[in-house]
């Protein structure tokens, strides 16, 4: 393989690992509740909220990647998140009381916000011309750790108890982390990715596109990381209510993302035919209703339910990070994926005592799928507001773009 595929490899991976450690306690609190009693006690809302501190942590540790970035280099600190992701994974295993393992969780999160603005300025860079196919391909590797986190972590806690679905997963990051350290620095011109030039955009055109992309992050970041979240216990409630059937829990939630992870693949290809509005419009439309529906109806009907909201959820995902790439220049991208995925991950850390919240204060969930419902409205509106330029395909027609003639019109002359 080139050093470009090389690189893609192991970012793929890392997006696997992070979506993967971060849902591992929202199907281990279930193992939880029933193997360990006496010290976590039987409630899913207050166990489910121990997850707070490790989605802060990986909203905030985004921030300054793009700065550290240019001091220490891409490499030591996807190098870093490897490590330090899957030590401190393998870590909340070992821990004996709540608050070690929000600790363990929350040091997890510091190290897992190295890869999305890190893993994805990297990404763009090698993937050259086909950015789409790019992002839709790493959407299917991080959607596979969304969908696979439930199934394992159910299986390995009902098989050998909840510690060993935190240590498994943890020992195997840490293990692709030290066959990344021997890659050397990834330079994109000399390694044939990434090599053609970024057209210049109009200014009023680039703060209208990063403006809508700021505000959707706020937004989808809560409504990602809520339903991946109360997924497995979605599918307990309405369709597997017993402590014996976990495994089928786990089972369905992985049936219900993998509809995600093939909507990414196929939104990724898409991409790069057509203009990104024209793809995020129907995503938008049609995950409002489907939250909505989740809501009340009960029985099988869930589980395609769930599907389409996840096919929707994870495509809009692809879309957003492809925004960035299609409208700021390379130099600027890392700082601006570190400050749209802070703003994102802080909605994203909202999710975990939010469902907690209204779980226990409501006995179910049906509260929580109308709240999503109403924060993925506001997704579709600013899906509506999202520029529709042809240029994006062409970059090279950015040049006539009207906004670039308008700036170049001499002002008319005062009349006499």
């Amino acid at each position: 393989m080139t050093a470009a595929q090389r690189q893609v490899v192991f970012i793929n991976a890392a997006h696997t690992f992070t979506h993967y450690c971060l849902l591992i306690l929202a199907t281990a609190v279930l193992a939880m509740v029933t193997q360990d009693r006496a010290t976590f006690g039987g409630d899913y809302g207050p166990i489910l909220a121990l997850g707070t501190a490790m989605f802060v942590t990986y909203g905030l540790g985004a921030l300054p990647m793009g700065w550290l970035a240019d001091r220490v280099g891409r490499r030591a600190l996807m190098t870093a998140f490897f490590l330090g992701t899957g030590f401190f994974m393998a870590a909340a295993g070992f821990m004996d009381g709540p608050v070690a393992i929000g600790v363990a969780l929350g040091l997890m999160g510091c190290f897992a916000a190295i890869y999305h603005p890190i893993g994805t300025a990297v990404l763009v860079e090698a993937a050259g011309d086909r950015v789409g196919r790019a992002m839709g391909i790493n959407g299917v590797f991080g959607n596979l750790g969304v969908a696979s986190a439930p199934v394992v972590t159910a299986f390995v806690a009902a098989a050998l108890g909840w510690r060993w679905a935190f240590i498994i997963p943890g020992v195997a990051c840490m293990a692709v982390g030290l066959l990344y350290m021997r890659e050397p620095d990834f330079d994109a011109v000399k390694a044939g990715g990434g090599a053609r030039p970024f057209a210049e955009i109009p200014p009023s055109v680039v703060r209208r596109a990063v403006l809508i992309l700021m505000s959707i992050a706020a937004v989808s970041g809560l409504v990602f990381n809520a339903f991946t979240l109360l997924l497995p216990k979605l599918m307990q409630e309405r369709l597997a209510d017993s402590p014996d059937l976990l495994p089928v829990v786990g089972l369905l939630a992985f049936l219900a993302t993998l509809c995600g992870g093939l909507t990414q693949f196929t939104v990724g290809n898409i991409i790069d035919r057509t203009t990104l509005k024209r793809v995020f419009m129907p995503l938008g439309i049609a995950v409002v209703p489907a939250l909505f529906a989740l809501s009340f109806l009960d029985g099988w009907l869930v589980l395609p339910l769930a599907g389409i909201v996840a096919a929707c959820v994870f495509g809009q995902v692809t879309v957003n990070e492809t925004m960035t790439a299609r409208y700021v220049a390379p130099p600027l991208r890392a700082k601006l994926y570190s400050v749209r995925f802070t703003i994102g991950f802080m909605g994203a850390a909202v999710a975990s005592p939010l469902i907690g919240f209204l779980h226990e204060a409501t006995g179910s969930l049906a509260v929580a799928m109308l709240v999503l419902g109403g924060f993925a409205m506001v997704t579709l509106v600013c899906a509506f507001a999202f520029p529709d330029r042809p240029e994006e395909l062409k970059p090279e027609l950015w040049a006539r773009a009207p906004e670039f003639a308008e700036a170049r019109r001499p002002a008319a002359l005062p009349a006499e």
